[in-house]
């Protein structure tokens, strides 16, 4: 297959007359809010980011800024976008980029990855779409894309492996800004045509070369595993956060009862929260975000 003829430029073509506008892709959008949104949107959709993102930049338009603030003002200002660690992530790569690189986010991926709380992926998105550089970027809309295109596969594999890899590099433009916007537009398609669920066929631009569409659309091998949330710990950790941000101070710990009952989950989950550095004691009967 002629990947650049048949793959690569279809979905260049495509992403031209149907990207959505958004505000980490404007053209005067700044490294540091194109890092915020890569915190921001793991594993939380667009529609759930649009407005934290905006409030977020308007409150600490640079890392300077966020740095500057408690980290208990990064995680009340993330508010219900789940995963809160982020914040703390987010706040401590601002710190560091304000002491080790002058306040502004760099653009060298060595140095990004030895940033607080930055992986090999939002290493490689900053990279690429904060200074259009030339790097596999690989999350799980791409990821899907590629292995259905390519290797009929619906859905990939629970962890990155070194074929997926390289495949996603011999996708990769010679050009750098070329390349760079194929990661976004290969990324974009995975989001908004080729879903997990219902996938839209017949708008892709790479619907006639799908591998995928081809074989008649087999399911991946194995069961489908559905994450679990009512009862489990994520979500007792969840409505004890909210009881934090939503106060003023500290709060008595007895009053967490109202929002969950099971004292012994509830405690253990406390406890985590502390550990994690989302809650501190302020007593030995109050708790609060971190100053």
């Amino acid at each position: 297959m002629d990947t650049l003829t048949q793959v690569v430029e279809p979905v260049l073509r495509w992403y031209d007359a149907h990207a959505r506008v958004l505000p980490w892709r404007e053209p005067d959008a700044s490294p540091w809010s194109v890092m915020v949104s890569e915190y921001m949107l793991q594993q939380t959709p667009v529609s759930r980011v649009l407005g934290v993102h905006a409030a977020w930049m308007e409150r600490w338009p640079t890392p300077g800024d966020l740095a500057a603030a408690p980290t208990g003002d990064a995680v009340r200002a993330w508010g219900r976008l789940g995963y809160p660690r982020r914040a703390l992530r987010l706040h401590a790569a601002a710190t560091a980029i304000a002491e080790r690189h002058d306040g502004e986010v760099p653009s060298d991926l060595e140095a990004l990855r030895a940033l607080p709380g930055v992986g090999e992926y939002t290493a490689a998105a900053v990279a690429t779409f904060a200074f259009g550089r030339r790097h596999v970027v690989l999350d799980t809309n791409v990821r899907r894309v590629v292995g259905r295109v390519l290797t009929g596969r619906e859905s990939p594999p629970p962890s990155l492996t070194r074929a997926e890899r390289d495949l996603a590099g011999d996708l990769l433009p010679d050009d750098e800004a070329t390349a760079a916007t194929w990661s976004v537009a290969v990324m974009e398609l995975g989001a908004l045509v080729c879903t997990a669920r219902a996938p839209r066929c017949e708008a892709c631009p790479v619907a006639d070369v799908c591998a995928w569409r081809a074989a008649g659309h087999p399911a991946s091998e194995g069961p489908r595993r559905r994450q679990a949330w009512d009862g489990t710990d994520r979500q007792c950790r969840g409505r004890l956060m909210a009881v934090l941000r939503d106060a003023d101070g500290p709060v008595h710990v007895s009053s967490l009862g109202a929002v969950w009952p099971d004292a012994v989950q509830r405690e253990r989950c406390l406890e985590g929260l502390v550990a994690d550095g989302l809650a501190v004691r302020t007593s030995e009967s109050t708790v609060a975000l971190p100053t």
